[in-house]
């Protein structure tokens, strides 16, 4: 199951690379609170405007994986990987200081964690967003 849930993480990440939000919307059971507030003039059921919009003007960095390395089961259900993604040219992605802080404040990090849950239909779902940079 572990790596049934890595598998979906992989496909969610990629999906969204590519632009292909109504198949990433269907592997991700995750809130949408976030992207609703942030976008009032999209309808809230329009899950495939709603990643549109966080992937290309609102700062969710739809990135491809590099890594996903499984870091714990959290209940029968539910895994949790340490994810580190890449931009297209290769590079890692590291996400740096926020808002006025500098790097002993926050520290830049380049691994994150996204949780994976196996729903009553065996199907894996993706329950965090993508990491978002103001």
């Amino acid at each position: 199951d572990a790596e049934l849930a890595r598998q979906s993480l992989i496909q969610f990440t990629e999906y969204l690379h590519e632009g292909k939000y109504d198949d990433a919307a269907r592997l991700y059971g995750g809130t949408y609170e976030v992207m609703i507030s942030h976008n009032e003039d999209i309808d809230p059921e329009d899950r495939i405007a709603l990643w549109l919009r966080a992937c290309t003007i609102s700062g969710a960095q739809c990135l491809r994986v590099r890594s996903a390395t499984m870091q714990e089961q959290i209940s029968p259900t539910e895994y949790v990987f340490l994810v580190e993604f890449e931009y297209d040219d290769g590079t890692l992605f590291v996400q740096g200081p926020c808002c006025g802080a500098d790097e002993t404040q926050q520290p830049p990090r380049s691994q994150f964690p996204y949780r994976v849950a196996r729903q009553q239909s065996g199907a894996f779902l993706v329950l965090d967003m993508p990491v978002y940079l103001p």
